[in-house]
């Protein structure tokens, strides 16, 4: 059974830092594509950022592209999502998901994590 677990967030002041993780079972992580996603409410989910299967290739949404970071440890199956310098309007919640292809199209990927909230306060 394919399952993402995302952990790590939380509460933090605007400005602050988060790191989230994403552990992944089931599946062939060092081959498999992953990606970072949030929706807010209201709004509909939009792409953060990508790693490919080895971590050598990253794109990031404008929105945080010199603010977060993804890296993944595929010894450990877990992909990193790193945010510094949050802002409020990065309060959202933040979801992990697996590809077979490197994609910003929610519809490219196959299996998602239940997501986890980060909320910035101003």
């Amino acid at each position: 059974q394919v399952q993402l677990v995302e952990s790590g967030g939380g509460l933090v002041q605007a400005g602050g830092s988060l790191r989230l993780s994403c552990a992944a079972s089931g599946l062939a992580f060092s081959r498999t594509a992953m990606g970072w996603f949030r929706q807010a409410p209201g709004k509909e989910r939009e792409f953060v950022g990508r790693v490919n299967s080895s971590g050598g290739i990253t794109t990031y949404a404008d929105s945080v592209k010199g603010r977060f970071t993804i890296s993944r440890d595929n010894a450990k199956n877990t992909v990193y999502l790193q945010m510094n310098s949050l802002k409020p309007e990065d309060t959202a919640v933040y979801y992990c998901a697996a590809s077979w292809v490197l994609s910003t199209s929610p519809g490219a990927y196959y299996t998602w994590g239940q997501g986890t909230q980060v909320t910035v306060s101003s």
